[in-house]
């Protein structure tokens, strides 16, 4: 991790991020955790000996880009015998951005992370589980997580930066358009094209006036290269790297490789490959018939250089 020097523009109390606020997020990512337990209880664990033991044992981080599979691939790891799995935890998401800009210390950090993800495991009684989230924001927390959590695992979910753009710019969270209804994600932060905390601080000014199109680009970018930076510095067997089109084209060969990097038991291994044959293909591609040559111009300026890297052009 960079840990960017303070910002005037950017800390806990400018974010909204005071303690009570820290507070409030966690006690709703417990409720809303239980709530999507209750609509699927497939993410139900019949509780171990262990169940009121908070202590976290062999997480797993699933990081990538926001709309690069990130959520499918974390509900199928959610379904297997083992994990206590737990989406995208609210506290966790927010104090992400005082971890990275070093406004909080690694001390403080690690506290309340290991308080959120120990709360969680007590509320579902799944303590003795792997706790496993999928929070995007821990692409650029990666080499902490990784001291935090000795033991943790990481599986990075890599997707063309294209398509991953097409659905994310779908949704309002960075749209021009959003500013003025007031409506905030998961973390607290609301809707529009301010810059957000993970934006080069150089190119702050720059972020709201660029395309829609291209926001969600440069999300795309930033959140990958800051997971690929992150996972290239782990010791062999601490991450694995998933693409998204090859998990949908081939999902017996990807499921495979996760099981055998996770060390899944054989019931494991069947449940993940059932889990990773819903995958769409015809969310392949999609880029080419969305969008326009002057968007996909505009897109290629701001990301062409990773996807190249990345062998997708």
């Amino acid at each position: 991790m960079t840990v960017r020097s303070r910002n005037a523009a950017v800390t806990p109390q400018s974010l909204g991020l005071s303690w009570r606020r820290m507070m409030r997020l966690g006690v709703l990512g417990v409720a809303s955790d239980l709530r999507d337990r209750l609509r699927d209880p497939a993410l139900f664990n019949r509780p171990s000996g262990r169940a009121l033991d908070p202590r976290l044992h062999r997480p797993v981080f699933i990081i990538g880009a926001p709309r690069s599979g990130t959520t499918f691939l974390g509900n199928s790891l959610g379904r297997l015998p083992g994990i206590s799995y737990h989406f995208e935890p609210r506290l966790t998401k927010a104090a992400a951005r005082c971890v990275y800009d070093g406004s909080w210390s690694a001390r403080r950090g690690g506290t309340v992370f290991r308080l959120s993800y120990g709360a969680l495991l007590l509320a579902t009684l799944d303590g003795g589980y792997r706790f496993a989230e999928k929070n995007p924001e821990n692409s650029f927390l990666v080499p902490f997580l990784a001291a935090e959590f000795p033991d943790a695992q990481f599986v990075h979910i890599v997707r063309d930066g294209r398509d991953a753009t097409v659905s994310h710019a779908e949704q309002p969270w960075l749209h021009a358009d959003s500013a003025a209804a007031g409506r905030r994600g998961q973390s607290g932060q609301l809707h529009g094209p301010g810059a957000r905390w993970w934006v080069e601080p150089e190119r702050r000014g720059e972020f709201p006036l660029v395309p829609d199109i291209v926001r969600s680009a440069w999300c795309w970018r930033r959140f990958t290269e800051s997971a690929l930076d992150g996972v290239a510095a782990l010791a062999d067997g601490r991450a694995a790297e998933v693409r998204y089109e090859a998990m949908v084209s081939d999902p017996a060969t990807t499921a495979a490789m996760l099981a055998d990097f996770l060390e899944l038991p054989p019931a494991g291994r069947a449940a993940l490959h059932a889990s990773l044959a819903r995958a769409r293909p015809a969310s392949v591609g999609r880029w080419r018939a969305a969008l326009s040559e002057r968007e996909l111009a505009a897109m290629l300026a701001e990301i062409g250089p990773l996807l190249t890297r990345l062998g997708y052009a």
